[in-house]
């Protein structure tokens, strides 16, 4: 009856009859109970309507082999009847089984209880997609991702489904092939703990046994790549995700028991090899930080406490386990040597560009060098460049880094090239490559005096090459070297009748034949180098005048005609020839500094009338012709004699020793052709250098010059100012210039300021007040620094109630008005600094008067910190309506509260910025720019602690040869 019953499939079978049934033919009863069982179940099997009860079963079901019985059945219909089912029986059953695995794989007890039933079920799942899959089931490696990503528990069953063999025969398949390695890239990124490392060491190196029939180790797989079509391109590209990160997570694991170790160093050829494919940036971002981590385990070998902090060992240690951690990163590099080797020759071949500078006409006139920003190419560069450096610290013999072997092999092999190779652009080339090598190696050239004259003179006949930009290259290469190694051509080499600066001078004329004047005025200060670092005075006093003896030559005839006719002084042939001259002058005094003084001696006071001379004409010509006449090339001209001249005084005074007599020889004279020229002139005849060369004398000779602000004063500072502060646009160079030299009087003539009358001090703090509302960056900051130095000024001086009486509550309102002003961002670190001195000094007891005008304030306040506190609160809940007087109170009781701690003044008002609502919590990286910059720093110390990640020539020390 019960068999009847059972084999009743038009209605839900009693599936305790069944499971009675299932363990009579597994249990211990007669044989006869056990045949009657199998024969029911061989009847059930056979029904072709059985599967329809399959769910029934597995839903109701007590016993597991009845669970196993239930999907037997479901095999053989998948196997043999899948799709000649309607769509909609498919669909329920593959939903059904998918859902019952997460169910159980989502919850730990379940998972591991039923971990036999949840096999068996993803084997019926992969049948299933044996049939589904592409077509009708093309989101189940997405899916299966998604699901990954909700528990460790299921995140471990998707890649125990990952890994099934027969799962595993799709690979083949080339979409699915990369569906599945987008999968693996996945759920190999996730971490969920040490314990699961196992789980995804299994599935990778089962991946790797299937890989390696896929893409056999051999392949060639960038020319694979590069006939391959997308889909075979697109499998590359996921394979280079998966293996960096799979080994970002868990390559500790890989590496740390030795049967993984081969599918490792597998993996790694696999990953060099396709590093050598154009379009896989992301393996040369892995490599970085792979050799990094290396590098900084090897250079912490010394300390051992920094190296165990890494590897996230518990302290103190004790000196057995310093051992071991040094027996074990010994291991780990020789564990890597064959890699790291092959990752040398991969950076070498693949090296990108380096930047590029290009030689421009700016709108002057002047040629001048342009370096190109950084793009793909050059931040792929830095990258690669970093890389092969931390290489070489791993290994020295390997990288065959050692400058002597390297370059002079390099070099040999480039001259012998450059002579047999025809052409002048291939001359060129190879031209540019020896000079771009050998200004990167200053300290071997140090060391080998001959093959350092044999690479100057090289650059010499470079210099007559007029192939477009090899002159440059060789006048800034000559530059780089001779900053470098000035000493040795000063001293007499072994071997040499003379010092090699004696030779050069004497051959001057002809090695600077071809070349343009901005070149000239290049090599002229290359030589001036040299010049600089003689020690005997005489010999120094010769080299000068001898290398000074052809400009000279020029500009005595120039000025000798002038005395004859002045009017030849306004052909543009010899205006041009006079800046040529100035700017041969400026790059020598650039180099030479106090020791340029007796050449300046010899031209200033004719300089000075050929500038007077000059700004008449300039004058003359902008009041007959207008704006417009400024435009003009001939002005133009004119114009840039000026600011030559300035520039080169300013460019001696500030290069020159902080010497009083020179400063009492050069600036009274200046004083009326200058000074009075400034002054007198038409707006648009204003060269703005006089702003910055008074600024640059005042920060040299300080307090000396405190009696000659006043005179400086009346002749820059009201006409500036009119010219300035009509708009934010016009004359931006006098703008930041102007309130430079502000700055350098407040900071080092203040006492002249005391001295100026109340409405003339109004007009410098309108003035600074104007200058950190401006938009425009540097003249922002520049106005806030000046602002605190009058600030600082002011409080230690007699003048100080005085003085902040009549400013403090309109500073307050300034500043508060700019750091509320998203247009003001970049200068949030000052604003923090101007509020935190005021409500530091508020509090100070030093302000003896009060700040209130009783005349308006009906009552009076027991201090200044009550009036300046209800003052805020007050400015500030007008200002910002949508925050709660209790909001604003917060505010402005925290800033007085933490007015001595700038770190939690200034988060407070970072705080304050973000809830008013004026700074999105997202975009305000400007808030923070300070802590970024000190990172950059900490980022340049760390790069200048590891030899060779900042160029030697980028290096700014000053070597002394021995």
């Amino acid at each position: 009856m019960a068999a009847e019953k059972l084999r009743d499939l038009s209605q839900p079978m009693d599936v305790a009859l069944l499971d009675a049934t299932v363990a009579a033919f597994y249990g211990t009863g007669s044989k006869e109970e056990r045949t009657a069982a199998d024969q029911i179940l061989r009847d059930l099997q056979n029904n072709p309507d059985m599967w329809l009860q399959v769910v029934h079963i597995l839903q109701n079901s007590k016993n597991l082999n009845t669970k196993f019985f239930a999907l037997q059945v479901l095999e053989g219909v998948i196997k043999y009847r899948w799709n000649a089912l309607p769509v909609e029986q498919r669909d329920g059953m593959k939903n059904y089984i998918s859902e019952v695995i997460v169910q159980l794989s989502s919850n730990e007890t379940s998972f591991r209880e039923e971990r036999l039933y949840v096999n068996k079920l993803n084997i019926i799942l992969v049948q299933i997609l044996k049939h589904e899959w592409p077509a009708r089931w093309r989101s189940f490696i997405p899916d299966l991702v998604a699901a990954a990503k909700t528990s460790e528990t299921i995140c471990e069953n998707c890649m125990a489904i990952l890994k099934l063999e027969t799962l595993l025969k799709f690979f083949p398949m080339p979409s699915y092939r990369n569906l599945t390695l987008q999968c693996l890239t996945e759920v190999g990124a996730l971490n969920f703990g040490d314990f699961y490392n196992v789980q995804y060491v299994n599935m990778y190196n089962v991946f790797m046994v299937q890989l390696q029939t896929i893409l056999p180790p051999t392949t060639n797989i960038p020319e694979a790549y590069a006939h391959g079509n997308s889909e075979e391109q697109a499998f590359i590209q996921n394979l280079a995700l998966f293996f960096t990160s799979f080994f970002k997570f868990h390559i500790r694991v890989l590496e740390s028991t030795q049967e993984n170790i081969s599918a490792l160093l597998m993996g790694l050829e696999y990953l060099i090899n396709i590093s050598y494919v154009d379009e896989t940036e992301v393996c040369l971002d892995y490599w970085n930080s792979f050799v990094l981590e290396l590098f900084d385990a090897h250079n912490n070998l010394e300390n051992p406490a920094v190296t165990a902090n890494m590897m996230g060992l518990p302290m103190p240690l004790l000196p057995s386990v310093v051992d071991g951690i040094g027996a074990q990163l010994l291991q780990r590099r020789q564990l890597y040597a064959v890699p790291l080797s092959k990752l040398r020759m991969l950076m070498i071949c693949r090296m990108a560009k380096p930047e590029e500078v290009l030689i421009v006409e700016d709108e002057n006139g002047n040629i001048v060098r342009e370096t190109m920003k950084d793009n793909d190419v050059l931040v792929q560069y830095k990258i690669m460049r970093e890389t092969l450096i931390y290489l070489s610290h791993l290994d020295h013999e390997d990288t065959e880094k050692q400058e002597n072997r390297f370059l002079v092999m390099v070099i040999r092999d480039l001259l012998n090239l450059c002579e047999m190779t025809k052409g002048k652009d291939n001359k060129a080339v190879i031209a540019s490559n020896i000079m771009y090598v050998v200004g990167q190696y200053p300290r071997f050239l140090r060391a080998h005096w001959k093959f350092l004259k044999t690479v100057v003179n090289k650059l010499f006949e470079f210099m007559h090459e007029t192939h477009p930009g090899v002159q440059d290259m060789a006048c800034d290469t000559f530059l780089k070297i001779v900053q470098k190694c000035k000493r040795k051509f000063v001293i007499v080499q072994v071997g040499e009748n003379e010092p090699f600066v004696s030779e050069l001078l004497s051959g001057l004329a002809t090695t600077v034949a071809d070349l343009e004047p901005h070149q000239i005025h290049t090599f002229y200060e290359s030589v001036g180098h040299m010049i600089q670092a003689e020690s005997d005075v005489q010999k120094r006093e010769e080299y000068l005048q001898r290398l000074m003896l052809l400009p000279n030559q020029k500009w005595s005839e120039i000025i000798a005609q002038a005395r004859q006719s002045v009017d030849f002084l306004k052909d543009q042939d010899v205006i041009r020839t006079v800046l040529n001259i100035l700017q041969t002058n400026t790059s020598v005094a650039s180099a030479l500094g106090t020791f340029f003084l007796s050449q300046i001696s010899v031209i200033f006071l004719d300089m000075l009338n050929v500038y007077k001379m000059y700004s008449e004409l300039i004058s003359s010509s902008i009041s007959s012709g207008g704006p417009f006449a400024s435009k003009t090339s001939y002005v133009k001209l004119l114009r840039s004699v000026k600011r030559e001249t300035l520039k080169l005084i300013e460019t001696f005074l500030d290069k020159a020793e902080d010497q009083p007599q020179i400063g009492k020889q050069f600036v009274p004279p200046m004083m009326d052709p200058v000074l009075g020229d400034y002054a007198r002139n038409v707006p648009d005849a204003r060269e703005s250098e006089v702003l910055s060369l008074f600024a640059t004398i005042i920060n040299k000779y300080k307090g000396a010059m405190i009696d000659d602000v006043p005179r400086i004063f009346e002749a820059i500072f009201q006409c500036t100012l009119e010219m300035i502060t009509k708009n934010f646009e016009d004359y931006p160079e006098h703008r930041l210039k102007f309130f430079s030299l502000l700055r350098a009087i407040a900071t080092h003539c203040f006492p002249a300021l005391i001295r100026l009358s109340s409405q003339q001090l109004k007009l410098v703090m309108d003035s600074i007040i104007w200058a950190f509302r401006h938009t425009e960056r540097n003249i922002a900051e520049t106005g806030l620094n000046l602002l605190l130095e009058m600030l600082k000024n002011f409080q230690a001086s007699e003048f100080c109630n005085q003085f902040y009486r009549t400013y403090f509550v309109t500073i307050e309102q300034e500043i508060f008005a700019v750091l509320t002003d998203t247009f003001h961002k970049p200068g949030f670190k000052l604003h923090v600094l101007v509020l935190q001195h005021l409500f530091c000094l508020v509090e100070s007891g030093l302000l003896t008067e009060p700040l209130w005008d009783a005349a308006t304030i009906p009552y009076p306040y027991p201090n200044n910190a009550m009036f300046v506190r209800e003052y805020t609160i007050k400015l500030l809940g007008t200002s910002f309506p949508n925050m709660t007087a209790a909001e604003v109170t917060q505010f402005v009781d925290g800033l007085l509260e933490s007015r001595n701690d700038l770190s939690t003044f200034k988060n407070h008002i970072r705080d304050f910025l973000v809830q008013s609502k004026e700074f999105s919590a997202q975009d305000n990286k400007d808030l923070y720019a300070e802590e970024a910059a000190a990172q950059r720093e900490r980022e340049r110390q760390r790069m200048l602690s590891i030899p060779g990640l900042i160029a030697p020539n980028e290096i700014q020390d000053e070597m002394v040869d021995s």
